[in-house]
This record gives C-alpha cells, sequence and structure tokens, in this order.
C-alpha cells in the first residue's frame, strides 16, 4: 500500500463527507485540492489502475455534454465509470472525483474513466493520467484575463500532446483549423470528425467579426471555406499553400433540427481497415452545436471500442446537463436555461432561440455575472451577435452583477427601449421579478454565465425546483 496516497485519500474523503454533511455544496472539488497536497500524484496513481483506461474531453465549449454523452456510452457497454459528472473540471475537481470512486488503497471501483478538463487544465491532466482517448472538441476565445489568447492556449495543448504515445488516440475536430494544425504531426493515431451538411440552414455565410482562427498555421495566409457551420468551423483550406481541412473519419450530416427541443442526424463512419457504416441518432438536445457534440461523442466512443447500436442506443437516452438547456418547471412556468460564457457560444444559442427569423419570441432573463469563474472582463459582450434580438417583440430582462451593462449592449444592438427591462442585479430578486412578469403556463428562457447559472440553479434547488447540480 501507498501511504501518501492512502492519507490522501482519507482526507479527500472525510472533505468532501463534511462538506455535504454541512450542506456547503457536494465537495467537487475541495476532497482533491487537499488531497493533492499531500499526494500530488494520487490523479496519475488511480488513473493507472483503471483497467479499460481512460477518455479524456477537452474544449472551450460543449465539454460537459460530450463527457456525460461518452460516459452514457460506456455505461451502457456495461462499464462502472468514474466521471467527474458534475463539471469541476480542474485538476482538483478531476482528483475529487476519482478519489470518491476510489477505495481508501486506491483501487478504483470503477472500470474506465471519463474527465472532463478545463482548457488550462489539460496539459496537466495528459501527464498524469496518459489517456487512452483524448477528445479535442473545438478551440475557441475564452475568458482572456484567465487564459490568455487563442494562440497560448493551442500553444500549450500541442507541447502537451507531444507527449502522448500511439496508446493513445487523439479524437480532433478536424473542422477547427486550429486544432487541425496542433494534432498533425502526433505519434498517437488521430480520428478526425467533422460535418458535411448540404443544408444552407445550417451554414453561415461569413465569417463572424469575433473570430480568431482566421488565417493558415502553415503560411499565414486568410483561410477560405467550401461550407461554414459555426464561428471557424468547417470545411477550410487554405488558397496559398494547399493546406486544408484533412480527411475525416467520422462525419456528420443529413441534421434536422427541432427548435429547442432535438435533432436528427446521420453519422458516417469510416476508417482503412472497416467497411464504412451510418448511424442514424435522434438526440433530445437542440441546436447545430449538439450535432457537433453529439458527433464528437461518438467518434471518441467508437475510437474507445464501444459497439455502434450500443452508441445510438445511448445517446437517444440522453438528456441534456445541468444549465445546458435544461427545462425546469416553476411556480407554473416552464424555464428553459441554457448557459451562455463566451461570444461563439452565445452566438450560437442566439442562432437557435431565433431559428424562426421572427427574433426572439420567448421573454427572457440574460444574467451576467464577472466573478473569476465568468472572467473579470465583460467586454466580449460585445462581440457577440445581440442584433440578432433588434428583431422580435419578447422583453429582455437583465440581471447579475453586470446586469446594467448587458442592458447597455441591447440598447446598443438596436433593441427597442421598451423590451428592455433591467431587474436587481441581485439573482434571486432578478428571478423572482423575471417569474412574476411571465404569465402562468408561459416559457421563459434564463440565459446566465457560469456563476450566474449555479446562482439561480441554487436558488431553485433551495426551492424544490431543481436537484443540486451535484446530485444530477
Amino acid at each position: 500500500m501507498d501511504p501518501r496516497l492512502g492519507a490522501a485519500l482519507v482526507t479527500a474523503k472525510v472533505t468532501g463527507a463534511a462538506i455535504r454533511r454541512l450542506g456547503r455544496g457536494g465537495g467537487t472539488a475541495a476532497p482533491g485540492l487537499v488531497a493533492d497536497r499531500i499526494d500530488p500524484d494520487l490523479l496519475g496513481k488511480i488513473a493507472s489502475r483503471l483497467p479499460r483506461g481512460v477518455v479524456v474531453v477537452a474544449g472551450t465549449n460543449g465539454k460537459t455534454t460530450v463527457a456525460r454523452m461518452v460516459a452514457d456510452t460506456l455505461e451502457a457497454a456495461g462499464l462502472a465509470v468514474a466521471h467527474n459528472r458534475s463539471g469541476s473540471n480542474m485538476v482538483r475537481g478531476v482528483a475529487s472525483a476519482l478519489a470518491e470512486r476510489s477505495s481508501l488503497g486506491g483501487d478504483p471501483r470503477a472500470d474506465a474513466g471519463v474527465i472532463e478538463s478545463d482548457e488550462a487544465a489539460l496539459p496537466e491532466i495528459v501527464r498524469q493520467v496518459r489517456p487512452r482517448v483524448l477528445l479535442l472538441n473545438n478551440l475557441f476565445r475564452d475568458q482572456l484575463d484567465r487564459y490568455g489568447e487563442l494562440a497560448t492556449v493551442a500553444n500549450r495543448w500541442r507541447d502537451a500532446l507531444t507527449r502522448l504515445g500511439p496508446e493513445t488516440v487523439v479524437v480532433v475536430n478536424a473542422d477547427d483549423p486550429t486544432l487541425a494544425a496542433i494534432t498533425d504531426r502526433l505519434s498517437a493515431r488521430r480520428c478526425c470528425f467533422g460535418l458535411d451538411e448540404a443544408d444552407p440552414r445550417h451554414r453561415l455565410p461569413s465569417l463572424p467579426h469575433a473570430v480568431d482562427a482566421t488565417v493558415c498555421r502553415r503560411c499565414g495566409h486568410d483561410l477560405a471555406y467550401d461550407a461554414l457551420y459555426s464561428a471557424h468551423l468547417g470545411a477550410w483550406h487554405c488558397p496559398a499553400c494547399g493546406n486544408a481541412r484533412p480527411p475525416l473519419d467520422v462525419v456528420g450530416r443529413e441534421i434536422a433540427l427541432d427548435g429547442v427541443t432535438a435533432l436528427r442526424l446521420a453519422v458516417d463512419l469510416s476508417s482503412a481497415d472497416e467497411e464504412p457504416r451510418r448511424l442514424d441518432l435522434a438526440i433530445a438536445v437542440p441546436g447545430l452545436y449538439n450535432a457537433y457534440n453529439a458527433v464528437a461523442a461518438v467518434a471518441a466512443a467508437t475510437a474507445f471500442g464501444v459497439a455502434d447500436d450500443v452508441v445510438t442506443a445511448a445517446l437517444g437516452r440522453f438528456r441534456s446537463a445541468f444549465g445546458r438547456i435544461e427545462r425546469v418547471v416553476y411556480r407554473d412556468r416552464t424555464l428553459v436555461l441554457a448557459l451562455v460564457k463566451n461570444p461563439v457560444g452565445f452566438n450560437e444559442t442566439l442562432r437557435m432561440l431565433t431559428a424562426t427569423g421572427a427574433g426572439l419570441t420567448v421573454p427572457t432573463l440574460i444574467a451576467i455575472n464577472d466573478l473569476f469563474a465568468d472572467g473579470r472582463d465583460v467586454s466580449w459582450l460585445w462581440d457577440v451577435d445581440f442584433e440578432l434580438l433588434a428583431e422580435g417583440t419578447a422583453p429582455l430582462f437583465t440581471s447579475g452583477s453586470r446586469g446594467p451593462d448587458m442592458a447597455n449592449r441591447l440598447k446598443y444592438a438596436g433593441v427597442a427601449a421598451d423590451r428592455i427591462r433591467p431587474l436587481p442585479t441581485n439573482l434571486t430578486a432578478g428571478l423572482d421579478a423575471f417569474v412574476a412578469a411571465l404569465p402562468a403556463g408561459e416559457t421563459g428562457y434564463l440565459l446566465p454565465t457560469y456563476t450566474a447559472m449555479l446562482e439561480l440553479r441554487r436558488v431553485l434547488a433551495a426551492r424544490g425546483a431543481v436537484e443540486a447540480f451535484w446530485r444530477q
């Protein structure tokens, strides 16, 4: 027995139990923090004992959803899975989740692990865990005051990937030029996924103004697109040097979106040593961005070895994670929570909610905080295409610590003054005022940043409308 590991696990388990008993939360981070101080190698020691290995999921957007999708497919295949399901995705959160699923001797009570990784934590997690499958979903501008420029994160990821050997499959969104570039020359095997969608409704006419990955990483020339789906994601190529999106091993196509409730798509898989095959998916999550998430999950699960029919059935039963198009019935109203945390994610949410072409038709509360986990700098709001909301008649309410900034942004987006309804910055008061303004039986949208989402759910959980996020 490893005495240092044992001491770390005892401390982690006692800390987690105390936090939950005192009603101070789910103990999703603090146990790992204290355990890491006792044994900094805890994460790697436990992960190395998982007999079927680990899937690590990273990306700016969608990683909580994709990690849950992958975990659900592994469980449907009969595996016990250790997973930081709460979304606590720094090293401390991952350590907390693995410690909870381990004996005091460090033996995990699981066959496999699914680890959701924060962008900044990925190099350390990869160093310790040595994943069987590493999924890179996308890389967008997010929290510049915390992460720095997109190129900085990309370079750190590239350096971390050089440590991986041929035992790892790197599943990469090849529609993202940055991810395609940093995975171009690896010792690890690479599996590329992306979209090939002909429906013009699912394509963008041009690059949005707040996009970072616009130039070729080989020669510096502006990239061109044969098809553009979201932000800088699409079928890209460089007219100058011939660099282009690599061939796709897993392809999503024939996408049909059903409002804010569901989507359908076909996923085609091909490889050098297998016959091509197709999965027809119907999933109870909406939006084009979730089509990307579903294709990513299929690619990772099949790379892990899960059978196609098991993947199809598991995704057919999938339900969204907390705060990710989460429907809550509260005081005779239906509230739809949709996390928004950066320009690309916010734009895709607005694109989904305004897809009818009539603007936003449902009363909406936009709750903006500026705590550390949100990013202290809220200038990113000016990179969101709120001009989409100038059409439509629905009132737009604002709350959160930066609610006044949000109201000002709507004004400059051309939203009529009588539609902008500032509420108290206190989120409890803001939620109560928003619900009171909704007629009974009606639906309202809640678009909160990360800490605002957690606070709104805390209020709703205290009032019996939802479960605490760490229990789901």
